[in-house]
């Protein structure tokens, strides 16, 4: 069963069980809104499901207490220590960084590493494509993915995104390089629900639905070989923001955002206009099934949230919302 939530409410539950496990003000709110956009995007794996995942870890280990350092800067690039900060935080800080330096010189490389929970890369690669920036972004993680034709974690979920400014609407493209995210795998433990099929491995390398068996063992990698690929070169990305080879247990994540102005290659007005143009060449393609039209990456996520936003109103599984009830009152 679910619990309707207005989105007011749902964002004073958040900020109060925040401020519970110890995040001061500005930072609450920089989660709380992360939080948010994912339920609103009907992502509540990456949302409240989320945040019951930070208490746990929070409650494991406690709030860092150290602020974010920056330990190498240029005109156009920086090199952030998060120190154990929550990757939300982190991320968003770096985000705006990038915003600064890439409107100022046209072009910025941002690397963040002692992160973890990173959240999606759409949410600030959307903030970037506002801007007009065309941006990467990309985060390694925590080895829960076997490579592919192996059944052994090797590699983080790795997810890895990019943004395009548009006449029309920003397109973003945000994946996982998993066949399914630790945070899905976590939600369906907490649901009782099973997993799909061909998605994961249990600890001797079977093939499971069991999502705690797929926590013990290994993810697949989405794609196959291709997918595999694009892991491992993420897994590269978020060395070159600073993360060992393997990072830890729910730390060390490495960060990464490269931005760029358009207009550095060719006129801004003119590319956004052939961003736009080009996905309602997309969008107007003969569909297979002639009762679905075809979509732009980020459209399914933009309709979500604007009939979310038009209804004021999300919905919760009882038991998070349960999870998070407790967290806020401090039980």
């Amino acid at each position: 069963m679910n619990v309707r939530l207005s989105i007011a409410a749902a964002e004073t539950l958040a900020t109060a069980a925040l401020g519970e496990l110890g995040f001061d003000a500005n930072d609450a709110a920089i989660v709380m809104r992360h939080l948010i956009d994912a339920e609103l995007r009907a992502l509540g794996y990456a949302g409240f499901g989320r945040l019951v995942s930070i208490a746990e870890q929070i409650k494991k280990r406690g709030l860092s207490q150290q602020a974010i350092k920056t330990l190498k800067e240029t005109p156009v690039s920086a090199r952030l220590d998060g120190c154990d900060q929550l990757g939300l935080i982190v991320a968003q800080h770096a985000t705006e960084i990038a915003i600064v330096k890439a409107v100022t010189s046209g072009i910025a490389i941002v690397g963040a590493s002692n992160t973890w929970y990173t959240g999606m890369l759409s949410y600030y690669a959307e903030q970037l494509a506002l801007r007009n920036l065309v941006t990467m972004v990309a985060s390694n993680a925590t080895a829960r993915v076997a490579p592919y034709g192996g059944n052994e974690r090797r590699m983080g979920a790795n997810p890895i995104c990019f943004g395009f400014p548009s006449a029309d609407e920003p397109v973003v493209w945000d994946i996982g390089t998993s066949a399914v995210g630790h945070a899905q795998v976590m939600l369906a433990r907490r649901l009782d629900q099973p997993l799909g099929e061909g998605v994961a491995f249990d600890i001797d390398g079977r093939l499971t639905t069991d999502p705690g068996a797929a926590l013990a063992g290994a993810f697949a990698a989405w794609g196959g070989h291709r997918g595999s690929g694009l892991g491992i070169v993420v897994q590269f990305l978020g060395m070159l923001a600073g993360s060992p080879i393997l990072p830890g247990e729910l730390r060390d994540f490495g960060f990464l955002i490269v931005a760029v102005q358009p207009g550095l290659l060719t006129p801004l007005d003119e590319f956004k206009k052939a961003v736009a143009d080009y996905s309602g060449v997309v969008r107007s393609t003969r569909p297979i099934e002639q009762d679905k039209s075809l979509r732009m990456p980020f459209d399914r996520s933009r309709a979500e949230r604007t009939a979310r936003i038009a209804s004021g109103f999300i919905e919760v599984p009882d038991a998070i919302h349960s999870a998070i009830v407790h967290i806020a009152t401090g039980r």
